[in-house]
């Protein structure tokens, strides 16, 4: 029998029609600039053809950076232009779709790659039309199994093009594969995959540091008696979730990586994403250093020191910025400088009102009512604002409190507060050419927790009230003072 030669399949080769031809427009409405932070909000397009439910879960920008993408947890890919443009006009274009719940985007050389539930896809345009032809598999290294808890998050490139994402560990259960609970780098061809560090439970993305270091935060659980915001030098370091995979035999936190700092419920259910402000646009906070929380659909200014080689760290509230959703990545667009942080309600947030939401975070020059450095001494703790204090307003010891409390590590979840303190603050004087405030604490020790409530007055009127919390492993010696 005479047969036909085999198909010529070059053509597949090229791309195909569009799927998803239909562009959609919404609007960007600006944030009022009452305050520190102006929150512009970019409309998710909401209703579209496909019914597709926009929780946002990643954030990039191509070359054009008037162009962004975004990624759903449903598995869609969106591009949205008009960011940088100032038409106020998005005009969002679905790209991709079918993905195993995206939890991170990355833009590298113009090519789209989204860390996907078991897998790095990178997104192929065949011909040239906006949609994705190819659905590349970059890497799919880590192993899946069938319980809901073991996330991909995140999706950061080093100096070198290497890919970094934290894989989570499964909920209430022991591991079962080497990438439960780890932080993991891919190379910059995909070709391999190497564990950094291990002992995490649900850590929520990840922070490339200046200096080639890591940031990843994880959630109160069995194990981790709070939330934790770790600082990842090194390799093959544990960080104490016991369920993770080959933990160590010693259960106790000697064996464990202490975080930079406990982030109390009070503070944060649930904390994302760090990112370093790299943005002359930011005045007093270029070079900060900002937590995401999903729990609390807000943003947090992290307050980090090294002591003794070991990392520490405070936390508190950027004033004026509240999400209706939790938010888990951000990203700041070299263009205009300014912070595109995106988020969804999907998992346990009190922050649940939409779906998903999309904004632009603009620093507008108006006093700044939090300390913007935090440190701890023999002595007492310093807190040190962007502006000059009025003296006869704030060196007062009634306008400060600090509480203090320790917490259980177990294979219980969470903690409660234990051994909790109110310390006495013997006075209160400013420093640094005013700009600093120092509490002398007689009574000052290491602690799990501590919670600064203060209340000052700069030399122009401005009233700032607050509450920091940080965690102490070390104190600076009386000799380091400012």
């Amino acid at each position: 029998m005479n047969a036909s030669g085999p198909e010529n399949l070059h053509k597949y080769t090229k791309g195909g029609k569009a799927h998803y031809k239909q562009e959609i427009i919404t609007a960007i409405t600006e944030g009022k600039e009452d305050g520190p932070i102006a929150m512009d909000h970019l409309t998710p397009p909401f209703e579209n053809p496909w019914k597709s439910r926009l929780k946002l879960s990643g954030v990039d920008f191509l070359e054009d950076t008037n162009i962004g993408v975004v990624c759903t947890t449903d598995g869609d890919v969106w591009s949205v232009k008009g960011l940088t443009d100032g038409s106020n006009k998005l005009v969002w274009k679905r790209i991709g779709s079918g993905l195993f719940q995206p939890l991170g985007i990355k833009v590298v050389n113009d090519e789209i790659y989204v860390i996907c539930r078991d897998q790095i896809v990178k997104l192929n345009d065949l011909n040239g039309n906006g949609e994705t032809d190819f659905y590349e598999s970059f890497n799919s290294d880590h192993q899946v199994t069938d319980h809901f808890h073991e996330f991909a998050m995140g999706l950061q490139t080093d100096e070198l093009g290497n890919f970094y994402y934290a894989k989570s560990g499964r909920h209430a259960r022991e591991a079962l594969i080497p990438q439960h609970g780890t932080l993991l780098k891919v190379s910059k061809d995909g070709s391999q995959t190497d564990i950094i560090a291990t002992g995490f439970r649900a850590a929520n993305g990840v922070c490339i540091n200046p200096d080639g270091s890591f940031i990843v935060t994880d959630q109160q659980g069995f194990w981790n008696p709070m939330n934790r915001i770790n600082w990842v030098e090194g390799k093959g370091k544990f960080y104490g979730n016991i369920w993770g995979y080959n933990p160590p035999k010693d259960t106790t936190r000697v064996a464990m990586e202490q975080p930079m700092v406990w982030v109390d419920m009070e503070f944060d259910r649930s904390p994302s994403e760090l990112l370093w402000v790299k943005s002359q646009k930011w005045g007093p906070l270029n070079n900060s250093l900002l937590s995401f929380s999903y729990g609390y659909g807000k943003i947090q200014l992290v307050l980090p020191e090294k002591i003794k080689g070991q990392r520490q760290a405070g936390v508190v509230d950027l004033p004026g910025v509240k999400f209706m959703t939790g938010i888990m990545r951000g990203r700041f667009n070299p263009q205009d400088g300014q912070l595109y942080a995106c988020g969804m309600s999907a998992w346990g947030t009190s922050q649940n009102m939409k779906g998903g939401e999309f904004f632009r975070l603009r620093y507008t020059g108006k006093p700044l009512s939090v300390p913007i450095a935090l440190s701890a001494h023999e002595d007492g703790i310093v807190l040190s604002f962007p502006s000059k204090l009025d003296p006869s307003k704030t060196e007062n010891s009634m306008n400060f409190k600090i509480d203090t409390w320790e917490l259980l590590r177990s294979h219980r979840y969470g903690s409660k507060r234990y051994n909790t303190k109110t310390l006495s603050i013997s006075e209160t004087k400013l420093i640094a050419e005013g700009k600093s405030v120092k509490l002398m604490l007689p009574d000052i020790a290491p602690v799990d927790v501590m919670k600064i409530t203060y209340k000052v007055t700069d030399v122009h009127g401005n009233k700032f009230e607050g509450k920091v919390q940080n965690t102490i492993h070390n104190l600076k010696n009386k000799q380091q003072l400012e």
